[in-house]
């Protein structure tokens, strides 16, 4: 090992060069339309948004197409060309970089930088190395700017690389896609047994609040009757079934005057759709004084009513409904059920929670788009009640089954950021030489999953660049 002479990358194997991009290649800005031009077919396009949520070092496939007739207005991408995002919210995030594995035309939009070798280099493994850990912080390091992040060609030509001999990028880039797709198919087996452990625990929810089980005995109850509602089928005789309008007072809310910033200096939290995630209320931002309360549409809401958003975009997929713990007001999106005697809130909770696609359906406008809950329909909708005694035993019941599942989810979502992290060392470690994973490669079987998804090409070859010259072809290596 030898010292790089670049301080991110430490150490290298003595055999390897290092350079800077704008040593062996170079540089372009992208140029294109808008989202307008967007296609289902037709010349693939990568654009820069493209680079953050869709690719990761490789780009195998576009999201979007451009009609062959636009894509004249873009710049064309060639195999082994890397892309940079010219823009981002944040410096870790600045100068997000993939590499274009596309054989066919191909063309970038605007925001993007491209980066052409004009020199012999694999074009798999230059899309490790030019977006593994080391090569990230340096371009943090590159990104300017306060509100919205920039980084320019001028700063990446400065970007460093270690560069092995090519037999041994092909042999990298084949072991880091062989492990990278073990790693994947692990964290997605991992993400599923989350999605399973929360389709558990509606399922328990659902059992419990419409009385498919007695959760104090863990078997159904001795006698039941029909409840006179297809959705909910026979209930426990002695359960009721009343309308929800009978089982709880409503409130709503509204927004204290923006003009006065008076208003906005208390300490009543004022909760919006936007304060409520995973059916439980995060931490408001906004707090009212008790002055904003009293001239507003807003009102004071006592502790331990369900809360529930009525207006949001959110409503297409699932009610957000919680419980305050503490007295707020709300804003006019949301909506208060107060329960009345008999009822107890925890129980209301679970049965809005585990019921979520009847709801949507039951108390919005049908062939409506989902947006909002109507009051009418939220009012009337009818529901199961057992005995007060029977309420708090399947409370106390979801809260144990909860707590249990969550502390599953949390282990999981451990082991899934613990996957994550090693595989983002192991491919640093990799493409700066700290690990030699030629024999390792070697040992790779030659097909099924583990010897490579994309078809692979030896090297971008350099020759097939029409503005290769002889200094290109130079090894320069940093001092």
């Amino acid at each position: 090992m030898r010292d790089s002479g670049t301080e991110l990358l430490g150490r290298v194997p003595e055999h390897w060069e290092v350079r800077r991009l704008g040593a062996f290649g170079r540089f372009f800005k992208g140029k294109g339309g808008t989202k307008a031009d967007q296609t289902h077919d037709g010349v693939p396009c990568i654009r820069y948004g493209d680079l953050y949520t869709r690719h990761r070092f490789h780009i195998a496939a576009s999201k979007a197409c451009v009609a062959p007739r636009r894509a004249k207005a873009y710049t064309t991408v060639r195999y082994g060309d890397v892309l940079f995002a010219g823009s981002g919210e944040t410096l870790e995030e600045i100068g997000k970089s993939a590499v274009n594995l596309i054989r066919g035309s191909a063309v970038c939009g605007g925001d993007v930088i491209v980066f052409r070798p004009t020199i012999d280099v694999d074009a798999e493994f230059i899309g490790w190395s030019t977006d593994c850990r080391q090569a990230a912080s340096q371009k943090a390091c590159m990104g300017r700017g306060i509100t919205v992040m920039h980084v320019y060609s001028s700063d990446l030509k400065y970007l460093a690389v270690s560069l092995p001999p090519l037999p041994e990028q092909r042999a990298i880039a084949r072991y880091l896609e062989a492990t990278d797709h073990r790693i994947r198919r692990y964290i997605r087996a991992k993400e599923r047994l989350i999605e399973l452990l929360e389709e558990r625990k509606r399922a328990l929810i659902h059992e419990a609040v419409t009385g498919r089980i007695d959760v104090r005995t863990g078997q159904p109850y001795p006698a039941y009757r029909d409840s006179g509602l297809d959705w909910l089928g026979p209930v426990p005789e002695h359960w009721e079934v009343r309308r929800l309008k009978y089982a709880v007072s409503f409130s709503g809310g509204g927004t204290p005057s923006k003009a006065n910033a008076s208003f906005w200096k208390g300490q009543i939290p004022w909760v919006s759709p936007k304060d409520m995630t995973r059916n439980r209320l995060s931490d408001t931002t906004d707090r009212i004084t008790q002055d904003a309360v009293a001239m507003s549409a807003t009102s004071l809401v006592a502790a331990g009513a369900v809360l529930v958003v009525v207006r949001s975009g959110i409503l297409r997929r699932t009610i957000p409904v919680a419980i305050n713990t503490v007295p707020m007001a709300l804003n006019q999106d949301m909506k208060a059920m107060r329960p009345r005697e008999g009822i107890a809130s925890g129980y209301l909770h679970g049965l809005i929670q585990g019921n979520q696609s009847f709801w949507l359906s039951e108390w919005t406008k049908q062939g409506a788009t989902v947006e909002s809950i109507e009051h009418r329909l939220l009012a009337n909708s009818r529901i199961p009640i057992p005995p007060l005694s029977a309420q708090r035993a399947i409370v106390r019941y979801l809260n144990a089954a909860d707590l249990q599942i969550q502390r599953q989810v949390s282990t999981t979502q451990r082991q899934i950021a613990l996957l994550k992290e090693y595989r983002t060392r192991l491919i640093a470690d990799i493409v700066t030489g700290k690990l030699d994973v030629r024999e390792a490669a070697a040992r790779l079987p030659e097909t099924g999953p583990l010897a490579g998804n994309r078809e692979r090409a030896d090297a971008i070859p350099a020759e097939s660049n029409p503005n290769l010259t002889e200094s290109h072809k130079a090894k320069e290596t940093i001092p």
